[in-house]
């Protein structure tokens, strides 16, 4: 089955940051997750695939239609898009957004939004001026969903959620993601979240990818060992032995930090090192901020 997203060496230079040959894709039936620092790259990232940026180098395609040419309406119809603040204007009601959407798309579900909405506590008379950050995010969410698309592309879809109305989205999205033809790119801070529904993460860092892993070798296999001084040279060299020629290791005060891309293998070898499984988090701040030995 063809790619939903297809990104081959991306590029795009601006006077104090540049993105460098991104590379990677988004298969049907699939969450990847977009992390990395501020600043990284993530959102210019998602504006070259929407072709809302130009590029200057490399290809990207979504639903089998290259960027550079413009968007059909069959593509348009089939991808739902939410961005990190709320666009709809201030003097709209929230009862009233569901107009929008049944011009924009054929296959508007307006039950389906009303739905969304009373599920997201969004008060039909409300303006969207008077809505929270939060808010303004859910109704951003609902939008997207309501004309059931193919593919959603999301930034920082749970900034200024709580961590209920946060679950509540994640369980909307497993629902959605139980069609195997839907896929979803989702960029985040919040790892946490991806850690519960992303079956891929990809980290870019200073307009770079730095990792393309499926979550399960994360947070299913590797660990984070907590290695003392005088045990630092064996770890090292056992490493080596595993194919691992430049492990990510981080030294702290009264001890050294190093990623192990399989926990259970490395507790057989060393039993009395304590070594715990890896979140995104945790895997993400060792690569980015340990060296490599």
């Amino acid at each position: 089955m063809e790619n939903l997203i297809e990104v081959d060496q991306l590029r795009k230079t601006y006077a104090d940051f540049a993105l460098e040959d991104i590379s990677f894709s988004v298969e049907p039936g699939m969450v990847v997750g977009l992390i990395g620092s501020n600043g990284a790259g993530k959102t210019t990232t998602l504006k070259l695939i929407l072709g809302l940026i130009d590029k200057e180098g490399g290809s990207a395609s979504v639903l089998g239609q290259s960027v550079d040419s413009a968007m059909g309406a069959s593509v348009k119809e089939n991808i739902g898009v939410v961005f990190d603040s709320c666009s709809f204007p201030n003097s709209m009601r929230v009862k009233d957004i569901g107009s929008l959407g049944a011009m924009a798309y054929k296959s508007w579900d307006e039950l389906y939004f009303a739905e969304l909405c009373d599920r997201f506590d969004l008060a039909p008379k409300k303006t969207v001026g008077a809505l929270s950050r939060g808010m303004g995010m859910k109704l951003s969410l609902a939008f997207a969903l309501a004309h059931h698309p193919r593919l959603l592309i999301l930034d920082e879809p749970t900034a200024g959620l709580d961590p209920i109305a946060r679950e509540d989205l994640l369980e909307i999205l497993r629902d959605y993601m139980d069609d195997p033809n839907h896929g979803v790119l989702m960029s985040s801070h919040i790892t946490s979240d991806l850690d519960k529904i992303a079956d891929q993460v990809i980290c870019i860092d200073d307009g770079k990818v730095i990792f393309n892993l499926a979550q399960e070798d994360i947070g299913d296999k590797a660990g984070i060992a907590h290695v003392r001084s005088g045990e630092v040279a064996s770890v090292l060299a056992w490493l080596k032995t595993q194919g691992v020629s430049s492990p990510y290791v981080l030294k702290q005060d009264y001890e050294t930090v190093v990623l192990v891309p399989d926990r259970f293998e490395f507790a057989r070898s060393f039993p009395g090192i304590a070594v715990e499984g890896s979140t995104i988090e945790s895997y993400m701040t060792l690569v980015l901020k340990g060296g490599t030995q």
